[in-house]
């Protein structure tokens, strides 16, 4: 699938090698802001990604499952996302967020890395999850 990058890409990480502050998330499983596509217009509209790193969801022992990610994806979107929207600049009608065990080029395919993806439409009250 390609997408259109219409923005820029946000590297929150304060140094090129540094690592981000792990964020709690309901499952326990270590979670790191890894970045933000900023700009793209998808079938919502305005689009933003948020990416994060969790190793854990290729754990070769014992691999969190998307089922116990999900609640983690929703989290991240109203606890961390969502607060970020009014520094970032523009209404956005769609937040992406995204957990992959490794950090990955956007748009990028890699068999070799495990991502999980979710969708939500932002509103007074929270997250709504919106199906791809």
């Amino acid at each position: 699938m390609r997408y259109l990058l219409l923005g820029v890409v946000f590297l929150f990480t304060a140094a090129a090698g540094q690592t981000a502050e792990p964020i709690a998330v309901p499952s326990g499983q270590p979670v790191a802001f890894h970045d933000i596509i900023q700009g793209e217009r998808g079938p919502s509209g305005l689009t933003m990604r948020f990416r994060f790193i969790a190793p854990r969801i290729a754990d070769p022992v014992a691999p969190v499952s998307f089922d116990v990610a999900e609640p983690d994806m929703m989290f991240l979107c109203e606890t961390y996302a969502l607060p970020r929207l009014a520094e970032i600049g523009p209404q956005v009608n769609q937040i992406i967020i995204s957990l992959s065990d490794m950090p990955i080029e956007f748009g990028a395919m890699d068999p070799e890395v495990v991502q999980f993806f979710e969708a939500y439409a932002p509103t007074e009250s929270g997250c709504q999850w919106e199906g791809f």
